[in-house]
């Protein structure tokens, strides 16, 4: 279809700049895209967005992903209205981690980097246990959520003991690579993005200065309006659930992998894991008599109720991926950087590549799938390292994922934090293209050298 496959990705990020409606800007975007995708016939286009809305839950990891959702909902209300948020707070102020801003910013990063081994995992527990730490210091909730989704990924691709590396040496193998692991492994010091990117995050909690959109979200007067006011009580109220969560997803990597962590469901995983930790906290609150049954139902039933939002936008970005997966927008996106990249510029384009179609199409995973194909084989054939062109695909996803407001892991990001969506969006952006600024001139400077 050509230069018309870019027409949703444009309507989203129009409509998302001035309305500040992502709900609305997305379901622009599928209308168009479906439309597309039915011969230019608007009322077929209209039909085939119920359809593809309705086919999304035909998936049962998109089903999890919004389940899982609403489920946080329930588990978040819980922790907090119980006190357990307010207990842990006051444990660690006592202990001394949580003195100034700048330990609160370190403590926040710190978790975002020990949980390398799921991103959603990863994102929530950050999220979760800085909320309160973050409004007692009075920084915007857009700063935490730049902090867990600038950590989560970038750690994911550098370390590759999870689901990312699994992912990534099943493509490589595809392309019939002989020593897949070692390409793999030298990819990492290459992948500058990831590694300027957690600078950036430790560079912005040390300094503890913010520039751009971001400074704008830190001087509003209801920055820090956060949760109501709540008695401390027990923080095992907050940590038991959450220790809970992290030991179940690991045992769950394992159990849908058959004994393999790297190979397990990342989705299924992560859904029955906050399942798990939504009854421990379910029955311990049912235990101590905090509150009734009924109660804690109402209670679970108004945290998943506000959730609704962020699980409609969850809902909608997977059903224009889908969309915009069948009207191939990331393969054109490919096919017109592709012929025309000059050897000596390949890591560049293929970052900027790579960028574009995961923003477009908010998956980085996705565009690995499309751009490892043509990336690598483009790379054999001018002689350029292999491992070289990998990093600057890997690092191009993640930063194009960074700026995407349709990214699965930007949304439970703002999720987590409990910040604006498409506030976090326009503060992080900043951020990600000051860090891929850096990167293009550091693959420049590398292509040349080798």
């Amino acid at each position: 279809m050509g230069w018309i496959t870019l027409l949703p990705a444009f309507a989203a990020i129009l409509i998302g700049v001035w309305k500040r409606e992502v709900i609305l800007a997305l379901f622009v975007a599928l209308f168009f895209s479906e439309t597309l995708l039915a011969g230019n016939d608007p009322a077929q286009g209209f039909i085939g967005l119920l359809e593809r809305i309705t086919a999304v839950f035909q998936s049962e990891s998109n089903t999890q992903v919004l389940l899982f959702s609403m489920l946080v909902g329930a588990l978040l209300i819980y922790i907090q209205q119980s006190g357990g948020v307010a207990a842990c707070v006051y444990l660690l102020t006592r202990a001394g981690f949580t003195r100034t801003p700048r330990r609160v910013s370190l403590l926040t990063s710190f978790v975002g980097l020990a949980i390398f081994i799921e991103t959603n995992m990863s994102i929530l527990t950050a999220g979760i246990l800085s909320r309160a730490l973050f409004d007692k210091f009075r920084m915007s909730r857009a700063r935490l959520a730049y902090f867990v989704d600038s950590t989560c990924a970038p750690v994911s691709i550098l370390i590759l003991l999870n689901g990312w590396g699994a992912y990534l040496l099943g493509l490589l193998i595809d392309q019939g690579f002989d020593n897949p692991i070692t390409i793999l492994v030298m990819s990492i010091p290459f992948n500058f993005y990831a590694i300027i990117t957690l600078v950036l995050v430790f560079y912005t909690a040390v300094a503890h200065r913010v520039y751009g959109p971001l400074k704008h979200s830190e001087t509003r007067q209801d920055v820090n309006i956060g949760e109501e006011n709540i008695a401390p009580t027990r923080a095992r109220y907050m940590l038991l659930p959450l220790f809970v969560m992290v030991g179940a997803v690991l045992f769950f990597l394992g159990y849908t992998g058959n004994g393999d962590l790297l190979a397990g469901s990342g989705s299924s995983a992560v859904f029955w894991a906050t399942a798990l930790a939504t009854l421990v906290a379910y029955a311990l609150l049912l235990k101590d008599r905090v509150y009734s049954h009924r109660q804690l139902i109402e209670l679970g039933f108004e945290g998943m109720g506000k959730l609704l939002p962020v699980v409609t936008t969850v809902l909608l970005a997977l059903a224009l991926s889908a969309s915009m997966g069948l009207l191939g927008t990331g393969e054109f996106v490919a096919q017109i950087v592709g012929p025309s990249l000059p050897s000596p510029f390949i890591p560049v384009l293929v970052f900027i590549t790579a960028g574009i179609i995961s923003f477009t199409t908010g998956t980085s995973w996705g565009t690995f799938g499309i751009m490892i194909p043509i990336a690598l084989p483009l790379a054999q054939a001018v002689e350029l390292p292999p491992a070289l062109v990998l990093s600057a695909l890997l690092g191009g996803g993640i930063f194009g994922d960074h700026c995407s407001p349709i990214s699965d892991t930007t949304i439970i990001s703002s999720l987590a934090a409990g910040c604006d969506h498409l506030e976090h969006v326009q503060t992080q952006l900043p951020y990600a293209l000051t860090a891929g600024a850096v990167t293009v001139l550091l693959y420049l400077v590398t292509a040349w050298l080798l």
